[in-house]
């Protein structure tokens, strides 16, 4: 990838200050800059006295790849992914596990959209209690008391077709495979984030399967409002699950909520940057009358966007 010198002449903020400063983390290129913590470079900023343009050097560049990131991929690179055979884990619903070829994708971030009350946190705990049943860890991040054993509880036993000793047995492996921890705020998310990497590169988590986070939104919206430096944290935090999935083969499930947009019309919150960071997107809503509800692929690298499935949440 570029060297930063070569992109002072068209983006005026990356200037010999803003790259002295990147050198001095050992930052000389675009892949260097990917490849760094940008958490702890953006609270390094704060040593500096011209450190807001700093954090708008590094949203600059941040900004940069995001232009160059094009959703569609080659046929290379579908070959390529094949060929890791990476596995698929269900969501605990048999017309959306239909619907996605498998289920959730492992090495995936895929980001479920929807308005309150459409059945976002339905869906992760009924993918939290599929995958804890039958294939290993999950990490739950929790930013607004919405995780419920008792409904997990509820969940395993309404979908277990055996014997009650059978089911007690089945409800204490998914308990003791399901570790939630409360996250209020986006640096209490990343010091989860940076202890699970930790423990993931030292393989003291090395049966982790999914990492669920409900919701994305809740945590990165507040920060968003403090310019540069809240835009720099969200993208961090993006790239960072990405990390995660990647290199370990987790599949990574985010919920975010919807907020108004242009004539009375809806549109995901977090803005046109987050847009391209999941590998997924998916909307779900749900007709309150009938009781249905719908999935849309909002983005998929291998499905095309407006493919829909209607099902019923239990």
């Amino acid at each position: 990838m570029a060297a930063l010198r070569c992109l002072e002449c068209d983006y005026p903020l990356i200037d010999s200050d803003f790259r002295n400063f990147c050198a001095s983390h050992n930052i000389i290129s675009v892949e260097d800059f990917l490849l760094h913590d940008l958490y702890v470079l953006v609270i390094s900023t704060e040593q500096h006295h011209n450190s807001e343009r700093l954090k708008e050097g590094i949203t600059q560049v941040l900004t940069i790849i995001n232009k160059q990131h094009q959703p569609w991929v080659d046929g290379q690179e579908l070959l390529d992914d094949a060929l890791q055979n990476k596995s698929f884990l269900p969501t605990g619903c048999r017309s959306i596990d239909t619907f996605l070829h498998g289920g959730l994708r492992e090495g995936y971030l895929t980001e479920l959209v929807g308005t309150s009350s459409s059945g976002k946190t339905q869906i992760c705990l009924q993918a939290a209690s599929a995958v804890a049943k039958s294939w290993g860890k999950i990490v739950f991040l929790d930013s607004g008391n919405s995780f419920s054993p008792k409904r997990v509880a509820q969940i395993v036993t309404q979908t277990s077709d055996l014997s009650a000793y059978e089911v007690d047995k089945a409800l204490q492996q998914v308990m003791k495979n399901i570790v939630c921890f409360s996250v209020f705020d986006i640096f209490t998310l990343f010091e989860v984030l940076h202890q699970l990497k930790n423990n993931l590169r030292s393989q003291k988590d090395e049966h982790i399967r999914m990492l669920i986070i409900d919701s994305i939104s809740s945590l990165v919206a507040p920060i968003l409002g403090g310019g540069a430096h809240g835009h720099a944290l969200m993208v961090s935090v993006g790239f960072l699950l990405k990390r995660l999935a990647h290199e370990h083969d987790i599949s990574i499930l985010v919920t975010n909520h919807m907020v108004a947009g242009e004539r009375g019309t809806s549109k995901p919150a977090l803005g046109e940057s987050w847009r391209s960071i999941p590998h997924v997107r998916l909307l779900l809503s749900k007709d309150h009358i009938s009781n249905i509800s719908s999935i849309s692929v909002l983005r998929h690298p291998h499905m095309a966007t407006g493919d829909r499935v209607e099902f019923e949440l239990q």
